[in-house]
């Protein structure tokens, strides 16, 4: 059983939890997460170097460990593969012994019994293809992941890895905006919808440099005219995209999280979606 598409416009990244300090109480983390669920949002990002050694997922899981019955309404996304330990080369590592063991580090430190979505986080230039897929086909069987994913892969990369594997990956996570529109054009959108991957956009506001220039001037003006905010709007101009990419946004303040929810759901009208990709590439379409 794979899961569905996130029904509502957003999936929550948890990467800054870390820095946020009024969420560092177990208690006050779990008051944060439930109000998130009652607004319909229970799609929460997670990886294993947000904070650094799984700081961010142990958050999390002492927050459902404090309210347990949070745990069955979550629905949690993890990744793994990147290794980043002081004094140590940053690389990556998708063989079978490190996959299985972030795996089972995920769902202790999460406290669940289940991860939604389990994604490889970078590809590895070293990855065996049948054995990174039989280490996570087993762990679909055992019932530890409900379905796969990439983020970051280049189409035939991820193609590799299905090739060898005998469940389906359903998504992929990979940096999409309206300044970072590449995948629009090299083909990338279009490999992803004829492989039946759903798109998870991360840094869907480009970390705020989508304000400046051209593209925040022609944001900001539309904006008003349709009264929502810049940031708004830019995520609408994401959710016009074929396949609805979902963003995954970094902000965990709950009345931005609610503006973006509303405003995500704009049906923008295709002349102001071809004008704001004008402003952002600095010419118009050919």
């Amino acid at each position: 059983m794979t899961p569905e598409q996130p029904p509502l416009a957003l999936m929550l990244g948890m990467m800054r939890l870390h820095e946020t300090p009024e969420l560092q109480a177990s208690e006050r983390l779990a008051d944060w997460i439930e109000a998130r669920l009652d607004q319909g949002l229970d799609w929460f990002d997670h990886a294993d170097i947000y904070g650094g050694e799984g700081h961010n997922e142990r958050l999390f899981g002492e927050a459902l460990r404090r309210r347990p019955s949070l745990a069955a309404r979550v629905r949690v996304v993890t990744k793994a593969g990147i290794l980043m330990a002081p004094g140590d080369t940053k690389h990556y590592d998708s063989s079978p012994a490190w996959l299985s063991g972030a795996i089972d580090r995920a769902l202790a430190r999460l406290g669940v019994e289940r991860l939604d979505l389990f994604l490889i986080h970078r590809p590895d230039p070293l990855m065996e293809a049948e054995a990174t897929a039989r280490v996570l086909d087993d762990a679909v069987r055992a019932g530890k992941v409900a379905a796969l994913g990439v983020s970051n892969f280049l189409p035939e990369q991820w193609r590799r890895l299905q090739a060898a594997l005998s469940h389906p990956l359903t998504h992929h996570q990979f940096q999409l905006s309206l300044t970072r529109s590449a995948p629009l054009f090299d083909g990338h959108l279009d490999a992803l919808s004829r492989d039946g991957l759903s798109p998870l956009a991360w840094s869907p506001l480009d970390g705020g440099a989508l304000f400046e220039g051209a593209a925040g001037q022609a944001l900001e003006r539309l904006a008003a005219h349709h009264g929502i905010s810049p940031a708004g709007l830019a995520l609408a101009w994401l959710r016009r995209l074929p396949g609805s990419p979902v963003p995954v946004i970094g902000t965990l303040d709950p009345a931005r999280i609610t503006t973006l929810q509303d405003e995500a759901r704009f049906s923008l009208p295709r002349r102001d979606w071809y004008a704001l990709l004008e402003a952002a590439r600095g010419h118009e379409v050919a």
